[in-house]
């Protein structure tokens, strides 16, 4: 039999290649983050706020559902299956982005979208925690979601640029293509199921089992359910920044170049800085770690209103970035610390079920107020959400 071996160090083949595949599931979402508003307003004559967010709304609720269902069935199905599928599901999403002739194809696009990230980013996120044991489980998930968010940005930058060259479409979205077909070969040949260290870790683990694991992961355990409602409010402020940033750099007479790159800005840093603040959840204690790093993006995010040269808002970028690269990896590291490792997987999937529901819940909520009080509104109505958070995790965790 086979020897299991847990650590990042025994495991680097596996979790490099994860890592390399999690880059891909980035970007995919990059593919839509610079130029999506832009083409409901340019190819389908969309102004409403809150029309234009509809994709993000279907996106975050199919995302979040899916993100579920991965936990529920990890140990079952194997978490290498649930990634192939998920890969086979993202594969014609770049194919409608190009040819869509009616806003419900984007909606529909953005629906399976969610299922192939919710899939994907969920299989690797759990692959890698089994790989490590709990020693740098910090680590692991700022070098996971590291890799992720550094894509985002990064394709966020090339899809403005391309946009800005050759039109909205079909070039921008010839990257998915190739990010889709790229990570399926990956994960199908290369990527083995982590099964076996999910055994070997649970006989040594001294966790004890949750009685109601989505009951205690939503909110009843308080140090679960702070962690809960911070990563809701932290994807319902990336809803808002995804839809409404652009519309507020375009309105202040940002061209579509310099949309793209201040687009990029924020997932950039909110990758960098996660290659260091991952390794710190390891060593710090992560209550202040949430609180501090909820605190900065609310800041940032409330003072974006008086905000007006492309200075200031990279300024801002960079401290809502570096205020998600603080929470971002210690959302899940800690998930793991307070549960049991059979159960680590469908208490991962509630946290990311409420997490991603909050780019559905921003989506919504931002547009909402953004046609009827205005953008300025909307924004600051999100960073005192945000700020309310921190208050929580300040207050309610051990």
């Amino acid at each position: 039999m086979m020897e299991v071996r847990l650590g990042l160090k025994e495991n680097w083949k596996q979790f490099t290649l994860l890592v390399i595949i999690n880059g891909f599931v980035g970007g995919m979402i990059g593919l839509e983050r610079t130029v999506l508003p832009e083409l409901a307003e340019a190819d389908f004559g969309i102004a409403a706020k809150s029309a234009i967010l509809s994709f993000i709304v279907v996106f975050g609720i199919s995302k979040a559902v899916t993100n579920y269902y991965t936990g529920v069935f990890a140990n079952g199905m194997g978490r290498k299956n649930l990634l192939v599928t998920g890969w086979l599901i993202g594969l014609p999403v770049p194919i409608i982005l190009i040819y869509a002739a009616h806003w419900n194809w984007i909606i529909g696009a953005n629906i399976l979208l969610g299922i192939n990230q919710g899939l994907t980013w969920s299989s690797t996120v759990v692959m890698k925690i089994d790989l490590v044991g709990d020693r740098n489980r910090g680590l692991a998930m700022g070098l996971n979601e590291s890799a992720g968010y550094l894509a985002v940005g990064i394709v966020a930058f090339l899809t403005g640029w391309i946009a800005s060259e050759y039109g909205v479409r079909p070039y921008p979205f010839y990257l998915g293509i190739g990010f889709a077909v790229t990570g399926l070969l990956a994960s199908y040949f290369l990527v083995k199921d982590t099964g076996h260290h999910v055994n070997s870790e649970t006989k040594a683990s001294q966790v004890k089992k949750l009685n109601n694991v989505f009951r205690e992961t939503t909110w009843s355990n308080p140090n679960l359910g702070s962690i809960t409602q911070a990563g809701l409010v932290n994807n319902l402020n990336d809803g808002m920044i995804w839809g409404l940033f652009p519309i507020l750099l375009a309105s202040k007479g940002f061209s579509l170049a310099e949309v793209g790159k201040m687009a990029a800005i924020y997932p950039i840093i909110w990758g960098l800085g996660q290659l260091v603040t991952g390794k710190l959840a390891d060593i710090w204690v992560k209550k202040s770690m949430l609180f501090w790093g909820m605190l900065i993006q609310g800041i940032a995010i409330t003072t974006m209103i008086f905000a007006t040269s492309f200075t200031h808002f990279a300024i801002l970028s960079i401290l809502l970035g570096t205020g998600t690269a603080v929470v971002y990896p210690t959302f899940l590291a800690a998930i793991a610390d307070y549960t049991h490792p059979e159960q680590r997987a469908n208490s991962i999937g509630v946290f990311r079920l409420w997490r991603d529901l909050g780019y559905a819940f921003g989506a919504i909520l931002t547009g909402l107020i953004a046609d009827f009080f205005g953008v300025d509104n909307s924004i600051l109505s999100i960073g005192l959400i945000t700020l309310i958070s921190s208050l929580v995790i300040k207050l309610r965790m051990d």
